[in-house]
């Protein structure tokens, strides 16, 4: 116990000297410092938190960060205190680094959620940390960083096995369009019962059906096949990627029949936000609010860092899109269609946070665009390979520029003051793109 409390202290030192020599929020070094002097700090410090704190986590490929956010923005709108991991430290060192500094120097957590986006492969290590979580959100599973994380198939049987220890005192929110994470949830529970009856651990949410339906696979598609039998799925309808209205006709296993699908106010562009925010909207009706609660709030929510945040640099608005993966590419792509974008920014890296292999980006449906653009920049640590994707999708009207800052000043001076720039980046090109316009590190 007196080790914890020194461990906080330390913590909350550290993150302090982080800030104020503007060298991050201090997200994760407290966190790997703590665990490495007590592997089970985390463990230990939840057994001595209010009986009251309530633990919700979200896993997931995209969509993490945002979801988190509409949960805690509808939640304190509504007079609920709340503990974050709002910098997107999603690994146990960052989970670990916002308890310390949401700790009192006794080590109690004086909120009454903790909100926790999970890395994927984090997501059975946390579990056993914290120890049946109220609320699990798993949103969807995409190829991601293939060099870190393998298939999602492997992915998905490391979350079975670790959801197949939860009691049914946590409830598990899953998306009933991916038919990897909806197994999870008929393979837990072989009937579920439709949202609105409470008296089960099971809840789904998904898009409505027949909504912008696709009758054909993306390249992207990932999960085409039933996690149960192994045959091909049948699909009624495609809402993008591998998400739709799906089912086996070799095992009879199916889409579930019932699933959350009208959140009562969308904030964001695109459907995939539709999918974060429904998310958010199921859990915030399972904790009890009522839907013009949720709504209220949800209109005054401000997006996460990266995730169609808007900045104002020299009189004219950036609007960054983290585009990580073929479906996340693809999806911001096209909804920066449907706003009419003239001014775009696309900024690749291979770092570790990226991960190494980027031959992802030749399932990222560039060809449905190549003549959707006015102006188009590409930049990051593998530039080259973004400009040749798009001489192989066709487009003519683009410039290469392998220094991030000239080609982020470049973008801003193309665009009009009545126009956007949008930029695409991977996830550590993004933090790096903010620190340029902002000043400011994020991690």
């Amino acid at each position: 116990m007196l080790m914890n409390l020194l461990l906080i202290l330390v913590g909350k030192l550290l993150s302090a000297v982080s800030r104020i020599a503007n060298m991050g929020s201090g997200s994760t070094w407290p966190g790997h410092i703590a665990l490495s002097l007590n592997k089970n700090f985390i463990k230990d410090l939840l057994k001595t938190k209010d009986k009251r704190l309530k633990t919700i986590l979200i896993a997931g490929t995209n969509g993490k960060t945002t979801t988190s956010k509409l949960i805690r923005t509808i939640l304190e709108k509504n007079d609920i205190r709340v503990v974050h991991n709002e910098s997107g430290a999603n690994l146990i060192n960052g989970i670990a680094s916002v308890l310390i500094q949401n700790s009192s120097v006794f080590g109690q957590i004086n909120t009454e959620y903790a909100i926790f986006e999970i890395d994927e492969n984090t997501l059975p290590l946390i579990l056993k940390e914290i120890n049946n979580p109220d609320y699990v959100i798993i949103l969807n599973l995409f190829r991601d960083q293939l060099d870190r994380y393998g298939e999602v198939n492997s992915i998905a049987t490391k979350w079975k096995k670790a959801i197949e220890q939860l009691s049914n005192k946590t409830v598990l929110i899953l998306n009933a369009d991916d038919p990897q994470i909806a197994y999870l949830g008929l393979h837990r529970q072989a009937n579920p019962i439709p949202y609105r009856n409470r008296s089960y651990d099971v809840v789904f949410f998904g898009l409505e059906d027949g909504k912008i339906a696709k009758d054909k696979y993306q390249h992207a598609s990932d999960s085409t096949y039933c996690p149960n039998c192994g045959k091909k799925l049948i699909y009624e309808s495609i809402y993008f990627s591998h998400l739709g209205n799906w089912k086996c006709e070799n095992c009879g296993l199916k889409h579930p029949s019932n699933s959350y699908s009208i959140s009562p106010f969308y904030p964001l562009h695109g459907v995939y936000n539709e999918y974060n925010t429904n998310a958010a909207s199921l859990v915030a009706e399972e904790i009890g609010l009522s839907k013009q609660k949720i709504k209220d709030a949800l209109q005054d929510f401000k997006p996460a860092f990266g995730r169609q945040e808007i900045l104002n640099i020299d009189g004219k608005k950036v609007q960054i899109f983290l585009s990580k993966n073929p479906t996340g590419f693809n999806e911001s792509l096209k909804t920066i269609s449907t706003l009419n974008a003239k001014n775009l920014l696309l900024v690749l890296n291979d770092r570790i946070p990226d991960g190494r292999d980027v031959s992802w980006i030749w399932d990222v449906d560039f060809e449905d665009f190549s003549s959707q653009f006015k102006n188009i920049i590409v930049s990051g640590d593998r530039v080259f390979d973004i400009g040749l994707r798009l001489k192989y999708a066709e487009f003519k009207n683009f410039e290469i520029e392998e220094n991030l800052e000239k080609a982020i000043n470049n973008a801003i001076k193309q665009s009009r003051k009545n126009e956007t720039l949008f930029i695409l980046p991977t996830y550590s090109a993004m933090l790096e793109v903010r620190k340029i316009l902002t000043g400011k590190k994020i991690l």
